[in-house]
C-alpha cells in the first residue's frame, strides 16, 4: 500500500517554484519518514544552503504531520495523517505550510493533498431501523431510508445500497434537490397484517474502494392497522437560513407539526417549532434534516419532510496577526527597503468577514507591503538617523471587511542602532588660551570639549596633543593633554621674555570602528608679569666710580646734562618707564623729563652753588608692583674741564644749601631785620637820652614801666622799638604779641614788653641766649597758657657789629616765626 502510496505522490509532484508555490500530494496513513518530495531541488537551491540560509518550515497546525530534512532537502512524513480525522467530510484535504529563507528574503508555501484510502466502512448513524406501515397503503408506497455515511472521499465514498430479498419490498433510490441519492423502500405487494405483523429486511450499503466496505442496517417493518388521513406538509422542503451564532433555543420553524430532530435541533412535540439544540458548527454549512411527522390515530400515519439548514457566518472573529521575524534593534545605516518585520495575518471568518486589510502608523521611514497571500512585510522606507530619533513606536492595524468591521492593533518598538556616523566637533576651530609667566609646571591652562552626538564608545572622545611644525620647541615638550578630559598643563614654566606664546593642535577621537576625528588649533598666549626691573645703559659707572657730567656756570636755565637711558625686558605697562630724582645735592638746581629720563638744570647756576653736585635718578616701570633701578650722577659745575675729575664718593653735602625761595626769603628776612635793629636802636637811643637815671645792677624795673613800657631807661646810643607780631596757628588760634625791644638802665639789659604763651617765651629766651645770657624773665598775670610779660635780659653785651645785630634780629624774628603764618606791624 505504502509502495502505490509512494507511487501516486511522484506522479503528481508540481513545481511551482517560479510562482512562489509548491504543491505534493501523499497517501493518508503514510508511514512515518517516508520521503513525500525534495523541496531544495524543486527550488533549485542546494540542500546545502537550507541551514545558512536559516530555512524555516512554518506549520499552523496543532500537529506537525511533515517536517523538511536540512541534509537531504526533502520533505519527509512526521506523523501519519488520517485524512477523516483532518479534514472531515471536505474534500479535497490539502495542508499549506510555509517556507522562508533569509538572505536573501524568499517565501514559498507548500500544499500537501493528503489522498483519501479505503480504510472507512459505510455506517448508518441511526442504527437499525423500525417503521410502521399500515396495511391499507397501496403498492407503490414510498419511504424514505436513512443513508449510510462514509468518511472516505471520491470512489471510496462513494455509495451503493442493496436490500435483502423480500416478497414486499424493493429498493429504490430518489433524488434531492442537490443532486444526492437516498434509498427508499418501495412497497410491492400489499401487507396483511393478519399474515405477518412484521418483517425483517437488512438494509447493505457498499462503498467503491478497491477493495470494497459494506455496512448493515436491520429494518424493522411493523404492519399495523391506520386511519385514512395521512399527515401532510406544506412544503415539501423547507429551507432557511441562520447564523452560526445563534443561541440554543431559536426558533427556526414553526409549521405545527409534530416531528423530531436529532443532535442539532430540536421540534416541539406540540407547536411543532424547530429550535437550535446545539452548536450549528462552522459557517456556509447546509444542514439536511428530516422531520416526521405522526399522527395520533390508533395506527399512527407519518409523513416526512426535508429540513435544510444554511449556516451564515457572522463577522465574530477579529484578525490575528501572527509575527514569524521581527529584526530590533535596526542599525541607523540600513538601506531603503530593508526588512524589519514580516507577519501574516488571519481572520477565521469566510467571505467578506475574513478580508483582512493592514494599515500602518508610525510617523516615521517605514512602509507596509503585502508580500504574497496573508503575508506582510515591513520595510525601511527612508534614512534613519538615531541622532535625531532613536525609537519609532509603529502601529500596525489589521482590519476586516465585515460588518461591523473588527480589527486588531499591534504596536511594534523599532529601535534604531547606532553607528558611527558622526565625527567629534569643537565649538571653535581657533581656541586661545592665556598663562601668566612664572606658572609651575603642572599648571591648569585650559581644556578642550568635543562633542559627538552618538553612543557609547562612538561618542567617547579620546584628546591627543599633535605637534605643529614650527619654530621653537616641540608642543609635546610644553604642553600636556589629558587623553579622557582634555585638560591641557603646562609640562614647564614660561618666560614672556624667552617665548611670548605658540600654538599646537589637539586631536578629538572617537571609539568607532572606524574611528572619526577633528582638530582644533589652541593659540597659547603667555602674558607678561612684572618680573624684570629697569636696567640702565646709560651712563654706567666706570670702575665702580660714579660717572660725571661737567655743567658750565654759565649753564641757562633747561641745560642738557645728559640724557638716562634705560630699558625693561617686560612689556606692555609693565615696560613703561618714568624717570625721577630721587635724592640731589640741591634739589632746586636739578629736575629730570619723567617720560624721556633727560636731566636738565631747573634755574641758573649761581655762584653760591656747590662745586660738586649728586643726583641720584631713579627709573621706575609701571608694573604691579613696580619695580625700579637708579644711578648716581656726578654733576661738576665748572666753566673748564679739570685735569683730574674731584672724588663724588664722598658722602652727600648736607641741605644747607637753600633753595631759590628760601634764598629770597632769607634776603627779605636780612633787610626788614636791618631795618627792625635801626629802628630798635633808635627807640632805645631815644629812651636812654630821655631818662638820665638808671637801675645800675637791676634785673628789672618799676612794675608800671614793665607793664606799660613807658619809663625805660634811655641810652644815647641805643634805642627800642616797638613791635606787634600777630600769628595763626594750624588750630585756627591766633595770638596777638606786643613786643618791646631795648636796653636796660644800666646799657646791660634787653627790655621785651609783650604777650606770650610760655612755650614762646621759652623759645626766645633760647633765641636770645645765642651769646645772649639771660639774667633775669618776669612773668606776670598768668592766665592759663598766656602772660603779660615783662622780660629784662641783662648782662646784654653791646659790643656786637653790624653782623652780628642782623644776627640776632633775625633770630628773634625766627622765634616768632615758628608761629605758622605771622605778620608783622609796626607800631608808630
Amino acid at each position: 500500500m505504502v509502495g502505490w502510496g509512494v507511487a501516486v505522490l511522484c506522479l503528481w509532484v508540481s513545481c511551482g517554484a517560479a510562482a512562489g508555490q509548491l504543491e505534493y500530494s501523499v497517501l493518508e496513513e503514510t508511514e512515518r519518514g517516508v520521503a513525500v518530495g525534495n523541496v531544495a531541488a524543486d527550488l533549485r537551491l542546494p540542500a546545502a544552503t537550507l541551514s545558512s540560509r536559516n530555512f524555516r518550515f512554518l506549520s499552523s497546525h496543532r500537529e506537525l504531520y511533515f517536517g523538511v530534512d536540512l541534509t537531504s532537502g526533502s520533505l519527509v512524513v512526521r506523523q501519519p495523517v488520517d485524512r477523516e480525522r483532518l479534514c472531515g467530510a471536505k474534500a479535497p484535504c490539502v495542508l499549506t505550510y510555509d517556507l522562508v529563507l533569509e538572505d536573501p528574503l524568499e517565501l514559498h508555501k507548500i500544499r500537501v493533498h493528503v489522498l483519501d484510502t479505503n480504510d472507512n466502512s459505510p455506517l448508518f448513524p441511526a442504527g437499525d431501523l423500525q417503521l410502521h406501515i399500515p396495511e391499507f397503503l397501496m403498492p407503490g408506497a414510498r419511504f424514505t431510508l436513512p443513508n449510510a455515511q462514509d468518511d472516505d472521499e471520491g470512489s471510496n465514498g462513494m455509495l451503493s445500497y442493496s436490500l435483502s430479498p423480500s416478497q414486499h419490498f424493493r429498493l429504490d433510490m430518489g433524488s434531492r434537490v442537490d443532486g444526492s441519492e437516498y434509498p427508499e423502500l418501495v412497497l410491492e405487494k400489499a401487507l396483511d397484517r393478519e399474515q405477518s405483523a412484521s418483517h425483517l429486511l437488512v438494509l447493505t450499503a457498499r462503498d467503491g474502494g478497491l477493495p470494497a466496505r459494506s455496512g448493515d442496517a436491520q429494518v424493522t417493518i411493523i404492519v399495523v392497522d391506520t386511519n385514512d388521513n395521512v399527515p401532510a406538509f406544506e412544503r415539501s422542503v423547507y429551507r432557511t437560513r441562520v447564523p452560526e451564532t445563534a443561541p440554543n433555543g431559536t426558533v427556526l420553524f414553526d409549521n405545527g407539526t409534530q416531528a423530531e430532530l436529532r443532535h442539532r435541533f430540536h421540534v416541539h412535540p406540540k407547536s411543532g417549532e424547530v429550535q437550535v439544540a446545539a452548536s450549528l458548527g462552522p459557517p456556509e454549512t447546509l444542514l439536511e434534516a428530516y422531520i416526521e411527522a405522526r399522527d395520533e390515530g390508533a395506527f399512527g400515519l407519518a409523513s416526512t419532510v426535508k429540513l435544510l439548514v444554511e449556516v451564515t457566518d457572522v463577522n465574530d472573529h477579529a484578525p490575528e496577526l501572527d509575527f514569524m521575524t521581527l529584526w530590533n534593534p535596526v542599525s541607523e545605516d540600513a538601506a531603503p527597503g530593508t526588512v524589519i518585520a514580516l507577519f501574516s495575518v488571519k481572520d477565521e471568518d469566510l467571505g467578506s468577514n475574513g478580508r483582512v486589510i493592514c494599515s500602518m502608523s508610525s510617523g516615521g521611514p517605514f512602509q507596509l507591503t503585502a508580500s504574497f497571500d496573508n503575508y506582510y512585510s515591513l520595510l525601511i522606507d527612508g534614512p534613519l538617523d538615531r541622532e535625531q530619533i532613536s525609537e519609532y513606536q509603529v502601529l500596525i492595524t489589521a482590519s476586516d471587511s465585515g460588518s461591523p468591521p473588527l480589527s486588531t492593533q499591534r504596536i511594534i518598538t523599532v529601535s534604531v542602532a547606532d553607528v558611527n556616523d558622526n565625527t567629534p566637533s569643537f565649538p571653535q576651530l581657533q581656541q586661545e588660551l592665556f598663562v601668566a609667566e612664572n606658572n609651575g609646571p603642572g599648571a591648569s591652562l585650559g581644556r578642550v570639549f568635543a562633542q559627538d552626538p552618538d553612543l557609547g564608545k562612538n561618542g567617547l572622545v579620546s584628546y591627543e596633543l599633535l605637534d605643529v611644525i614650527s619654530e621653537g620647541p616641540p608642543a609635546s615638550s610644553l604642553v600636556a593633554v589629558e587623553s579622557s578630559s582634555g585638560a591641557i598643563t603646562a609640562k614647564t614654566s614660561f618666560d614672556f621674555e624667552q617665548l611670548r606664546g605658540f600654538h599646537f593642535q589637539v586631536e578629538g577621537r572617537d571609539g568607532g570602528i572606524p574611528p572619526r576625528s577633528a582638530t582644533v588649533t589652541i593659540n597659547l598666549f603667555v602674558v607678561d608679569r612684572n618680573d624684570n626691573s629697569p636696567v640702565i645703559l646709560f651712563p654706567l659707572p666706570r670702575n665702580g666710580s660714579v660717572p660725571v657730567e661737567i655743567v658750565p656756570r654759565s649753564a641757562r636755565t633747561g641745560h642738557l646734562i645728559t640724557k638716562v637711558v634705560a630699558e625693561d625686558a617686560d612689556s606692555g605697562s609693565n615696560a613703561w618707564l618714568s624717570y625721577h630724582i630721587a635724592r640731589a645735592s640741591d634739589s632746586s638746581l636739578f629736575r629730570i623729563s619723567a617720560n624721556t629720563g633727560e636731566p636738565i638744570t631747573a634755574r641758573l647756576v649761581l655762584p653760591t652753588d656747590a662745586v660738586k653736585q649728586r643726583v641720584m635718578v631713579v627709573v621706575q616701570d609701571h608694573g604691579d608692583p613696580p619695580l625700579s633701578s637708579s644711578v648716581t650722577l656726578g654733576v661738576l659745575l665748572s666753566n673748564s674741564v679739570p685735569q683730574l675729575l674731584p672724588d663724588f664718593e664722598d658722602v652727600w653735602e648736607p641741605g644747607g644749601q637753600l633753595s631759590a625761595q628760601n634764598l629770597y626769603l632769607v634776603i627779605a628776612l636780612a633787610c626788614i631785620s636791618f631795618l627792625f635793629l635801626g629802628c630798635l636802636l633808635f627807640v632805645m637811643c631815644t629812651k636812654l637820652c630821655q631818662n638820665p637815671g638808671c637801675c645800675p645792677q637791676s634785673c628789672c624795673g618799676s612794675t608800671e614801666d614793665l607793664r606799660y613800657g613807658r619809663k625805660m631807661v634811655s641810652n644815647p646810643c641805643m634805642t627800642s622799638a616797638t613791635i606787634d607780631v600777630t600769628t595763626v596757628e594750624r588750630l585756627s588760634r591766633t595770638y596777638l604779641y606786643r613786643a618791646s625791644l631795648g636796653l636796660g638802665s644800666d646799657n646791660n639789659s634787653l627790655l621785651l614788653r609783650g604777650e606770650y604763651n610760655a612755650a614762646d617765651l621759652r623759645n626766645l629766651a633760647t633765641g636770645v641766649g645765642l651769646n645772649l645770657p639771660i639774667s633775669c624773665i618776669q612773668v606776670r598775670n598768668r592766665k592759663g597758657d598766656h602772660a603779660n610779660v615783662n622780660a629784662m635780659v641783662s648782662k646784654f653785651y653791646m659790643e656786637f657789629d653790624s653782623f652780628d645785630q642782623e644776627m640776632a634780629a633775625s633770630y628773634v624774628l625766627k622765634c616768632f616765626l615758628d608761629k605758622p603764618l605771622a605778620t608783622f606791624h609796626q607800631l608808630n
